[in-house]
């Protein structure tokens, strides 16, 4: 295929600032490549960059969940990934090194010089690392999979959250056939990971939410969530002690963003001996009513989740080439590349009348 020789990509240069720019198409070694976007999901951390919180580099371009066509590929970076020109690829988010200590043990997410794509600045070389944009640098050391080119773009970029559902509720956990779960949060990661735990057996899933997530809550029921709770409405620790016949829930999964009190009523959620998953981030805020002796007292694992690694990102994209589900009740919005603003803040519930669970970026090409 014929290439431009720039990609539109939007830049964040300051604290809720992104602005348009035209990028130069970096040269390509051997062993990396270019992918050709056709859509980035919007992810919750996509509104901590943007609000500053997570204290990124700037000027930089977001976007770690990124679909796409190989567009060019150096010949050791094609024999090594199994892509050519042409292949549709889902990207991992992380960047890891492949030679420390956690990637030799096989936990190359906890690399110890680990890079996430869209927090690495313009400045270092080739500059076109996020996935806000018509084009990004495939690295030597990333890692890319397959996926049909037959599904829907905003369809298929869903590997990501359905990645996270499948390592966060599932894998860490270990949650197990004839498991009870409890989800508290049904976004897009709470809605996956009920998908997850019903493909992993689990006899009992149960989702928590606000009010305002009535939708949300219906979407969790029709992908096999037992039960659902307003927790606005109802006495959740009551609701799931009757679920639970009084013993509670062998796993306990908070995706929730922000809000703090899903953290310290957790382990009043989880069972003797059970374990309870945080991968819901808070703003680095600490935690009122958060009683240590609980975890003491009922012998509690509390385990912390960051990201996906390969298996999470292979089982999703298994689960959404089979079709079984019907995943594509999760995506609400796209937005054309410019508009990323409008996705992040509508992500964020910022826009009146309008609630998003997954929304992506479709760029123009």
């Amino acid at each position: 295929m014929t290439l431009p020789k720039t990609s539109l990509a939007m830049v964040q240069t300051g604290i809720r600032t992104l602005e348009p720019m035209d990028l130069p198409l970096p040269d390509i070694t051997d062993d990396s490549g270019l992918l050709q976007i056709e859509a980035c999901g919007i992810c919750g951390s996509d509104y901590e960059q943007f609000e500053g919180v997570l204290r990124t580099p700037m000027p930089a371009v977001p976007g770690h969940e990124p679909l796409g066509v190989i567009a060019k590929i150096g010949d050791r970076a094609a024999q090594r990934w199994g892509v050519d020109v042409g292949d549709r690829v889902a990207v991992e988010t992380m960047l890891a090194c492949r030679h420390c200590g956690p990637c030799l043990g096989g936990s190359y997410h906890l690399c110890d010089s680990r890079r996430i794509y869209s927090y690495i600045p313009l400045s270092e070389e080739p500059g076109l690392w996020g996935s806000y944009s018509q084009y990004m640098y495939l690295d030597p050391n990333c890692l890319v999979h397959k996926i049909d080119a037959t599904l829907e773009p905003s369809t298929a970029v869903m590997f990501n959250p359905l990645g996270a559902g499948f390592r966060w509720a599932v894998e860490i956990p270990k949650t197990a056939p004839g498991d009870t779960v409890v989800i508290l949060g049904p976004g897009q990661r709470g809605l996956a990971s009920v998908l997850a735990c019903r493909e992993a057996g689990a006899a009992r899933i149960i989702v928590t939410g606000l009010e305002a997530d009535a939708e949300k809550l219906t979407i969790a029921r029709e992908f096999g969530a037992d039960a659902t709770i307003d927790v606005q409405n109802e006495n959740t620790r009551s609701r799931i002690q009757e679920l639970t016949d009084g013993r509670g829930a062998d796993v306990v999964v908070d995706v929730s963003s922000y809000a703090t009190d899903p953290v310290s009523e957790s382990l009043d959620y989880v069972r003797m001996g059970g374990t309870v998953v945080l991968a819901g981030v808070k703003g680095f805020k600490e935690i009122p009513g958060f009683i240590s002796d609980k975890i003491v007292m009922k012998e509690i694992t509390i385990k912390g989740a960051i990201g996906v690694t390969s298996t999470g990102y292979s089982n999703a994209i298994r689960l959404i080439e089979s079709r079984k589900y019907p995943i594509e009740r999760m995506h609400t919005h796209d937005f054309e590349l410019r508009d990323a603003e409008l996705a992040i803040r509508t992500l964020a519930r910022q826009i009146p009348d309008e609630e998003s669970i997954h929304s992506c970026l479709i760029p123009e090409h």
